[in-house]
């Protein structure tokens, strides 16, 4: 039974959904061949470790915020003000400054991510696998999410601060607010520029995570290994404890 269920769950990745009784009939194909619980665990870290690793180096070159429209970084919501006022008298191009500095930051910064995923990762039994497989298609993403995200808010802020610093979004930041409150009759205000960027960096690398995600459930071409192959494809498997 225990095999039977092992078969199951490193299979199931490679289905669809809705494919249930597509799962039923691959496991009576192949319910007489053996996959061990080791090589099920270290496919789906694998998988993991690939989707995450995809996912940060998408978004960390040049343009993976800015230019890609599902996560590009936009003027801050609670400064809406700010941007509507100071494009009325001309000064678009200040805050279309604001808005690069803002997603080239996060570009610089989403290189930290990776060690904080893999560390996550390595930390993954066979239950959470289980958990894994039972879900979404997105429970893996979910789950480095509900790991990860504290750990990645503590190491993203300063390094965005930095990267922020490094990319003058701060001096155009300031310079912009500054502006503002000097205008008649405006409420003053400065949000909170390292906190939002912080936040939105992360949301973003989940949001392309998740894609890497659902290219490996769905896609073979995506399993660019033996191990993901082996673990997410119809192969033949070798007999258990065999090399």
């Amino acid at each position: 039974m225990k095999k039977l269920l092992v078969v199951w769950f490193s299979l199931a990745l490679s289905l669809p959904l809705n494919g249930h009784a597509q799962i039923r009939e691959t496991i009576k194909r192949f319910s007489n061949s053996a996959l061990t619980q080791q090589d099920a665990a270290n496919g789906i870290k694998q998988a993991l470790v690939k989707g995450a690793s995809t996912g940060v180096d998408l978004v960390s070159k040049v343009d993976g915020y800015l230019a890609n429209p599902e996560i590009k970084i936009p003027f801050p919501p609670d400064a809406a003000a700010i941007e509507t006022e100071l494009r009325a008298i001309g000064l678009g191009k200040q805050i279309d400054q604001v808005i690069l500095s803002m997603n080239r930051a996060a570009e610089d910064a989403a290189h930290d991510a990776k060690p904080i995923f893999v560390n996550a990762i390595k930390k993954m039994t066979i239950t959470d696998a289980i958990s894994i497989v039972r879900g979404d298609s997105n429970a893996a993403t979910n789950y480095l999410k509900n790991g990860t995200s504290a750990a990645l808010i503590l190491k993203f802020q300063p390094s965005i601060k930095s990267s922020l610093e490094k990319v003058k979004a701060t001096k155009y930041w300031t310079d912009i607010v500054t502006t503002y409150n000097m205008l008649p009759l405006v409420t003053r205000m400065n949000p909170n520029l390292s906190e939002y960027v912080t936040g939105k960096a992360i949301d973003g690398l989940f949001v392309m995570i998740g894609k890497e995600e659902l290219a490996i459930r769905n896609d073979p071409v995506a399993r660019t290994t033996d191990l993901l192959k082996k673990v997410f494809g119809k192969v033949s498997l070798s007999p258990a404890g065999t090399k």
